[in-house]
Order: structure tokens, then C-alpha cells, then sequence
């Protein structure tokens, strides 16, 4: 298999809807090759995460979660708003049903992980483990005191990096070739860097019992399929029910909310999304704009620590689509994000006694991303 970096510089042609050199429309051939040797999708690294943007899911309130294009970056140039959507994975797989209408495959039907792309062979997705890409993206010590105290400087922008991320593989056993089954079977999930778990299953018949079971895989495969899978052919009267849940990372954060990702075309063929909150910590209830109140934020920057006085250590439920349509093919994935940590920014300031630029983000949420669940009728 191939697993493509991810997308979000690629100027728009990570995820085209015709050929990028020659201009001509794909064709069933190319979308059955695409989508066999690329089953997995990158969606998180040091350059960016690559869910979503925020000119793509302006109704996503966590949209805007270390975009390369912002900030750190002056991408103007060369960066258009149009090319966003061939670029990012939530939106890949609206393109990826409507590549299937026209072309009776989906090229785009792939799981998601996360990957480092660190060059120095070292496991340091971790905020507070964080040693950067390569030697190569080092300052050059005579223009910059410190990579992160100077924002724009030619020779480095290094405190857009981030500190991102990890691939969790659901596998039979700790074996390569039970892990490559499991990763060719797209049952993987991303992290940016926390190691939580996370469970998605899919079916028609979970009920709110099946998430008190404390041993929700067994529920899970027994009467569903699990990320990574297909549902199809909806019995009559019943929409898809999800079983979701996650455990905290024990040296990061607790959990803040669990959320489910909806991708779907319209009746005309538009490409249309939506994020439900399936469970969250504490006892927030949404307001009249249908938004969870934030969970808090207990980010001590200047000491580059927190508390985990808020959120959960574990989450699960059951979640049933509330707007399903038998009769329209959907991708649905499940989110996980933690309370707000530390950036691995702090903890460079904490260590090395330096005062930030304001620009620089010091606050971090963690999220994982399960590769989605799809349903065709």
C-alpha cells in the first residue's frame, strides 16, 4: 500500500475530481487503482493537521485546529480558497460519493491515521517531547535567537510545526502481518500525538445498554462492523446506530466530548457535512444555537502544565442518526478531543525562559479522528 502525506499543501490536486495533468475526466480503472493502493489517508502530521479548514466547515467550531495556511505561513500567493476542498480529508470523502455516482467506485473510501514525517527517528509526537522535523529546519543562529521568539523569518518558521501524530491500529495480534491486515481493512484511527483509545462501531440494533458493557468490542463486532467498514441496505424503519468510545491518555488530558461526523450529498448533488456531539464530560447542556458550551480550560502556559480538574477520563454512548435517509449514501466518523494541554510551545518557553510572539499559539487540544463507517443503500 502507499499512504500519501497529507494533503494540505498540495495545491488542490491531493484529491481531484479529473486529472491534473491532462485535464480529462477519470475513469472506473483509476478510481478501483486509487483506491487499492491507497486504502489510508494521512490526516494529521508535523505540517498541519488535514480534517477540515475552516473555509470548508465554517459551522465547526474546531475546525480551525493548526492550519498551516494561517499565520505561521503567508501562503497567499500561491494558496487559493478553491483548492481547499481537494486537500483536506472530511471533505475528500463528499468528493469521494460523488466521484462513486459518476464513476461506480469511491477512490476516495479511505481510512484515516497520523504520522510524524519528523526526519530524525525519533518518537516525539508528544507536546512535551517535541525535537522538530530535521537538523535542516533548525534557525540559523546568526538572524534568530530562538525558533520560536521571531514569526515570518525566511530561514524558518519553525513554531508552526506541530507536534502530531499517531497512528492506532486496531489489529488480532501484535504481529506485521496481522497489523497490515488490519491496516489494509482500514480499522485505524489517528491521533495528533495522544495515545487515548478509541472504539467506532456501526450498526442497526445498539441500544443505550450496549454502552455499559466494559467490554464494548465484543458488542461492537457481534452486532455491528467496526471503523473502517460498510453498512448497506437499511431494514425498514431503522437508521444506523453508532457504539462509540474513548479512554483518556493517562499523561494527557481528559476527554472533553465525543462527536460524530456526517458527510453526504443532497438531493442536487451538493456535497453537505455536519458534526453531532454524541457524549461530552460533565453536565453541559446545548444552548438555543445547539452548540455544547466549552468544556474550560485549566492551562497554567507559564508553568506549561494543567489540571485534570475537568472533562472525563472515559467516554462512550450510542449515537442513531437523527436525519437519516435510506435512500442517500453517507460516510460518518466519530471525533475524540481532550481538554486543552499544553502546546509544545509552552514547554519551550518554560524551559528555555523565553517570552513568546503573541502569534504563537501556547494551547493545544488533542483529538483523535477514526477512519469513518459508510453507508450505501
Amino acid at each position: 500500500m502507499a499512504i500519501a502525506h497529507n494533503g494540505n499543501l498540495s495545491n488542490g490536486v491531493m484529491f481531484p475530481v479529473r486529472d491534473t495533468f491532462t485535464g480529462k475526466p477519470y475513469d472506473r480503472a483509476w478510481a478501483e487503482e486509487r483506491i487499492k493502493w491507497e486504502p489510508l489517508y494521512e490526516i494529521t502530521q508535523i505540517k498541519g493537521d488535514g480534517e477540515t479548514h475552516p473555509f470548508l466547515s465554517p459551522n465547526d467550531e474546531f475546525a480551525d485546529y493548526e492550519i498551516w495556511d494561517q499565520g505561521n505561513l503567508d501562503l497567499s500567493e500561491f494558496k487559493k480558497d478553491e483548492m481547499l476542498q481537494y486537500e483536506y480529508g472530511r471533505s475528500a470523502l463528499a468528493v469521494g460519493l460523488q466521484l462513486e455516482q459518476e464513476l461506480g467506485v469511491n477512490p476516495y473510501k479511505f481510512g484515516f491515521i497520523g504520522a510524524t514525517d519528523s526526519h530524525t527517528g525519533l518518537a516525539t509526537a508528544q507536546e512535551d517531547n517535541f525535537f522538530g522535523k530535521h537538523s535542516g529546519a533548525e534557525p540559523n543562529p546568526k538572524r534568530v535567537e530562538h525558533p520560536m521568539a521571531k514569526v515570518g523569518d525566511a530561514e524558518y518558521t519553525g513554531w508552526g510545526m506541530v507536534a502530531s501524530g499517531l497512528a492506532g491500529v486496531w489489529a488480532r495480534e501484535n504481529t506485521r502481518e496481522a497489523i497490515f491486515d488490519a491496516m489494509q481493512n482500514k480499522e485505524t484511527y489517528s491521533t495528533t500525538g495522544s495515545r487515548m483509545l478509541v472504539r467506532f462501531f456501526g450498526g442497526w440494533d445498539f441500544t443505550d445498554a450496549d454502552a455499559q458493557n466494559r467490554l464494548p468490542a465484543n458488542v461492537g463486532y457481534g452486532k455491528g462492523v467496526p471503523m473502517g467498514s460498510d453498512l448497506s441496505r437499511a431494514p425498514e424503519g431503522k437508521s444506523p446506530s453508532f457504539l462509540v468510545g474513548a479512554l483518556r491518555d493517562p499523561l494527557s488530558g481528559n476527554l472533553d466530548r465525543i462527536q460524530i461526523v456526517k458527510v453526504w450529498l443532497d438531493d442536487s448533488g451538493e456535497r453537505q457535512e455536519k458534526v453531532f456531539d454524541a457524549v461530552w464530560s460533565g453536565d453541559r447542556q446545548p444552548g438555543a444555537d445547539g452548540k455544547l458550551p466549552l468544556v474550560g480550560n485549566t492551562v497554567d502556559v507559564a508553568n506549561a502544565t494543567w489540571t485534570n480538574t475537568i472533562g472525563s477520563p472515559e467516554l462512550i454512548t450510542t449515537w442513531t442518526d437523527p436525519e437519516f435517509n435510506p435512500e442517500v449514501s453517507a460516510a460518518y466518523y466519530a471525533r475524540v478531543l481532550e481538554i486543552p494541554t499544553p502546546r509544545w510551545t509552552a514547554y519551550e518557553a518554560k524551559r528555555f525562559g523565553i517570552k513568546m510572539k503573541k502569534e504563537i499559539p501556547m494551547v493545544n487540544v488533542e483529538r483523535a479522528i477514526t477512519s469513518p463507517i459508510w453507508y450505501t443503500p
